[in-house]
């Protein structure tokens, strides 16, 4: 298991000036070494700010794009490998026309785009308009490579340490963790001759590391006075067999991911997450980044797994739909249409879910993925099953759901 990140999170103040992170510096540098002592390999350490529509002034381009490019540089020189300028909020419309800008300008920033108000409604106009961010953000490079950095979200809430959704909403500084654990859960599966002797061991094994990943947090809140937030447990992958959520999955008996009996396999290994005992952040789910996961990515480049089927599963265990290709050609109707069903999916469950799509131009579906990147495996383009919708959810409406009550 290691440290994908520690996610520091900040309100920036303007007029920014890059002394502005020297308190974060010092705890993130102090952070990262004692966890580094304490046997865990820290991947990256990341600076997360609360929304940047909150702050930004005016929302005008030739203020924005200098501001994000500054305190860019600010945040590499002070350590942090990533920064997230939190989401585009639907009470601030302007900011979603900004994203696709504001991702070309810069490098190492992530953004994302709420489909969701703060009192639990669905925007129609917010889910158009993420639509068409991920659209025009696939051609600012020729491999579609920039939706990396952006993400549609629904329901997710502030302190979740993972990128692109990460986000704050308060004054003080505070950090949390996010994992990559999937080999945790490799592990317990392919070592049980029980499903019930697999729970137990993937239920030990997070609460043995959460006690020490917790244990080190405590001593930095303590000596720094930045509120611990808790850790995001999430099962994360990598692209090799054994940190593959995929292959713990086929593990505990399904032929394929992708095949019937996926959805209880996920639901099994969701419901040992939420069994451990841990100060929880974010998702602490199931993570299916298509494209960071081996055994994903093989399925889907064989015609097993599909969008619909990662859909489904979202609705037991996990994060949503994560670095999921689609042809180059695909329309933002086509898109909006599945991102409302992600919203949905997430409201009336009251569960976060986030959607991180990647259009690749010039590709067709069926067509490989070519992508140089560690973190990737490469796979085939999925057919997306969808058509731009017409009547009243072509409109700019706000609506409800009413969350899933037990017996109805």
């Amino acid at each position: 298991m290691k440290l994908r990140s520690i996610t520091w999170f900040i309100q920036p103040q303007l007029p920014f000036q890059p002394d502005q992170l020297a308190a974060v510096e010092g705890g993130n540098q102090a952070a990262r070494r004692a966890y580094q002592q304490g046997g865990y390999e820290v991947q990256t350490t990341r600076l997360a700010t609360t929304p940047f529509p909150t702050w930004m002034p005016s929302l005008q381009p030739q203020q924005a794009f200098p501001l994000a490019q500054a305190m860019e540089k600010a945040a590499k020189t002070s350590g942090f490998d990533y920064l997230s300028l939190g989401p585009a909020l639907p009470q601030h419309p302007r900011s979603y026309q900004l994203l696709p800008e504001l991702l070309a300008a810069t490098q190492d920033v992530f953004f994302s785009g709420m489909m969701t108000t703060a009192d639990d409604g669905i925007s129609l106009t917010a889910v158009q308009a993420c639509a068409e961010v991920v659209q025009r953000v696939a051609s600012i490079s020729p491999d579609g490579f920039a939706n990396l950095r952006f993400a549609c979200l629904a329901n997710v809430s502030a302190d979740t340490p993972f990128f692109p959704a990460a986000y704050y909403d308060s004054r003080e500084p505070a950090f949390a963790l996010a994992t990559e654990a999937a080999d945790l859960a490799v592990e317990a599966v392919q070592g049980a001759a029980t499903l019930e002797e697999a729970r137990n061991q993937l239920v030990i094994s997070l609460e043995e590391h959460a006690q020490e990943l917790t244990r080190i947090a405590r001593r930095i809140e303590a000596q720094y006075q930045f509120r611990f937030c808790g850790i995001d447990f999430s099962l994360a992958p990598y692209p090799q067999a054994s940190v593959s959520l995929g292959a713990a999955i086929e593990s505990l008996g399904v032929p394929a991911i992708g095949s019937h009996g996926s959805l209880a396999a996920a639901a099994f290994l969701a419901d040992a997450l939420d069994r451990a005992r841990f100060p929880k952040a974010g998702f602490s789910g199931l993570m299916f980044p298509v494209l960071e996961d081996s055994r994903l990515a093989q399925r889907m480049a064989h015609g097993g797994l599909g969008i619909k089927d990662l859909l489904l599963y979202a609705a037991v265990c996990g994060a949503g739909l994560d670095t999921i290709p689609l042809p180059g050609d695909t329309h933002a109707g086509q898109i909006a249409a599945l991102l409302l069903d992600l919203t949905a999916l997430a409201q009336r469950l009251n569960k976060p879910l986030t959607a991180r799509l990647m259009p690749i131009p010039g590709k067709a579906a069926g067509d490989p993925t070519n992508f140089e990147f560690a973190y990737f495996a490469n796979s085939r383009i999925p057919q997306l099953q969808a058509e731009p919708l017409t009547g009243l959810l072509a409109g700019s409406e706000l609506f409800y759901l009413q969350k899933r009550q037990h017996g109805g």
